[in-house]
């Protein structure tokens, strides 16, 4: 069964069309990646699957039900745990994930019960009494998690859960988001971290400009530019680098320049790297060093959208 499908959905703002007929299928058990650079549509995407947005047209399914005939089942089986912190720095952190459970009619007991439960699988059962205003940032995050999945959602999603925090927080993070998979939840989850990604998604989908481009396993987006070569180019400076100039070089698909290096994609069947090299030599610029990597998701990503998943992050 799919968790989640997404029929032609389409969501324009104005004049401008922020998802484009969106086709999109989850299945029940998977750790989803929607990837993108910012301005993809993921968001618009997340907002009209938790209904905070309605679609212009087409349909949302959660578990079979289509969301707009049945939106108190898509709201009492849904988590979210959102890229801004949404937490009660007055409340307790027990307080807090309480206040969150009664949202979804869960009170009394009940409610003392669950949110303890979903503290302790965060690491912030001994924290329950002590306000989020003392707590680092990975605490915060971490508690933001745990408002989100008291009520025990089917489906949970997390957009941007690490960002800003520290290399400890990340990692309990992201073992929570396979634990959570363990214990039968489908997640779906958005990073600007590529590594957090190949760590943790059995299936990923990569969008630009309101679009899906590509799907697939980690080795079916690999095996998609498997005719390319990835080569980074450290040179002296990189203000002095002509991006249209290495675009117009036969075989090219794709330049990024980033501080000092310039990280170029290409087709393996077009020789290019001398072109390259020759092109840069003649345009002044001093190379420092040459490095020739293996295909990665990032490089998919470079070579699909033209642009470094990171450099997109606010």
């Amino acid at each position: 069964m799919n968790a989640l499908q997404i029929k032609g959905l389409l969501k324009r703002f104005g004049e401008i069309t922020a998802v484009d007929n969106v086709d999109l299928n989850v299945a029940e058990g998977e750790i989803f990646g929607l990837l993108g650079p910012n301005g993809a549509g993921k968001s618009t995407i997340i907002n009209m699957i938790c209904g905070i947005l309605s679609p212009n047209s087409g349909t949302i399914s959660l578990f079979d039900k289509d969301i707009a005939k049945h939106s108190h089942f898509a709201k009492t089986n849904i988590g979210i745990v959102p890229q801004d912190i949404a937490i009660y720095n007055d409340l307790t952190a027990l307080e807090n994930v309480s206040f969150f459970a009664g949202l979804y009619g869960i009170r009394g007991r009940e409610a003392t019960d669950r949110s303890m439960e979903a503290l302790s699988f965060v690491g912030l059962a001994e924290y329950a009494k002590r306000f989020p205003k003392t707590f680092s940032g990975g605490m915060k995050r971490r508690l933001n998690i745990a408002c989100a999945i008291a009520h025990k959602p089917k489906l949970i999603i997390m957009d941007e859960p690490t960002v800003g925090i520290d290399p400890q927080s990340r990692n309990h993070i992201l073992q929570s988001v396979k634990e959570l998979n363990k214990q039968g939840s489908t997640v779906i989850y958005t990073s600007h971290y590529m590594e957090e990604v190949e760590q943790v998604c059995t299936r990923i989908a990569i969008m630009d400009h309101g679009k899906v481009i590509s799907e697939g396993t980690e080795m079916e987006l690999k095996a998609l530019i498997s005719d390319t070569d990835t080569v980074h180019i450290t040179v002296e400076n990189g203000l002095n680098v002509d991006e249209k100039g290495i675009m117009n070089i036969p075989g090219v698909k794709s330049v990024i320049v980033e501080d000092n290096t310039i990280h170029i994609t290409s087709s393996r069947d077009v020789m290019s790297f001398d072109k390259i090299i020759s092109f840069l030599v003649s345009t002044e610029n001093v190379i420092k060093n040459i490095v020739n990597t293996s295909p990665d998701l990032e490089t998919v990503f470079l070579s699909l959208t033209g642009r470094k998943l990171r450099d997109q992050e606010v």
